[in-house]
């Protein structure tokens, strides 16, 4: 990393280099959280409800991941010692184009993130290692100027990735989890190659652990044994720091999901958590309005990102180790 990316990481890490950041990127999920509880929700109330997030976490985070279309009054709202990263792509995709193929917000670019004070630039891309090699190809260039061009403003790259089956329409499904470990270990590997200078992964565990033994309380499909192994093979899969999304799993399970990537061996830096941490305070802000957010977030939702941070303060490694 250049000395400017290196601050930058700096200031998006805790003092002891790991990753403990909060993510309030989403846009279309929101407002379907919040439409799903009767309120028809405005842009200037999920605006709102980011920066009352903001306002209220980001003392205990690290930094915050959000997204200039809603979240820019959240980024000025943001505690000064907080780090900010910005996403760069459009919320969902094409549903009726195969491929789930990628695109940039229109009204910006590595640059214009950049002097909203971003000091990083992130990226969510949709990405199945087993479909038509034509559909990746377009997916593998597109990346390719998505890290030349943070390269070009000299801003750590956050390639987030999200794993998929085309053939498999429901990923949290057993069929889904047999085959989710080559799916996520081998993009990782594909994206850690240096034409797409990414600085860093932001990745899926690589197990469903819903279905792991002594996890699941149904049907399993990995006992303990199997599951360390494939967090190994993950974590030896890149020469990059990686960082773990939340994937919207509950606060507990997510906690625990750490613990038991440590005991694996995972040399995981951090996470970039999102709904396991906030999500129960979008029914505070239906039911109860701005009051009721803020009592929830200063309470539970405090709780909940300090016992995230002392268990990834446990199991994580410093990024720097591996930069």
């Amino acid at each position: 990393m250049t000395t400017e990316k290196q601050a930058a990481m700096n200031r998006l890490s805790t003092e002891t280099g790991k990753i403990s950041a909060l993510a309030i990127d989403q846009r279309g999920a929101l407002k379907k959280m919040m439409n799903a509880l009767g309120m028809d929700a405005t842009a200037e109330q999920i605006s709102e409800f980011k920066t009352l997030v903001s306002s209220e976490l980001t003392p205990f985070a690290s930094a915050i991941l959000l997204d200039p279309e809603y979240g820019l009054p959240a980024a000025n709202a943001r505690d000064e010692q907080a780090g900010l990263l910005l996403a760069y792509e459009k919320t969902g995709y094409d549903a009726t184009k195969p491929g789930r193929l990628p695109d940039l917000l229109e009204d910006w670019s590595a640059l214009r993130l950049k002097i909203a004070q971003a000091d990083a630039v992130k990226f969510l891309l949709y990405y199945d290692v087993d479909e038509d090699p034509a559909i990746n190809h377009v997916k593998h260039v597109f990346v390719e100027r998505l890290g030349s061009e943070c390269a070009g403003e000299d801003r750590p790259f956050y390639l987030e990735l999200v794993s998929y089956d085309a053939t498999i329409t429901d990923s949290n499904s057993i069929e889904y989890a047999k085959i989710k470990p080559h799916k996520v270990i081998e993009m990782m590997k594909e994206f850690s190659r240096p034409n797409y200078k990414v600085d860093v992964l932001k990745v899926e565990v690589p197990v469903n652990m819903n279905y792991v033994e002594g996890f699941a309380t149904s049907e399993t499909c990995y006992t303990q044994v199997e599951a360390q192994e494939f967090f190994k093979e993950q974590s030896e899969a890149t020469n990059l720091p990686f960082i773990f999304l939340s994937a919207g799993v509950s606060t507990k399970l997510f906690q625990e999901t750490l613990v038991f990537a440590h005991k694996s061996g995972s040399d995981f830096n951090g996470v970039l958590c999102g709904r396991a941490t906030w999500k129960d305070g979008v029914k505070a802000y239906v039911e109860s309005g701005r009051a009721g957010a803020i009592d929830w977030l200063q309470t539970t939702g405090r709780a909940n990102i300090e016992e995230l941070n002392e268990v990834v303060e446990q199991t994580a490694t410093p990024w720097y180790e591996k930069a």
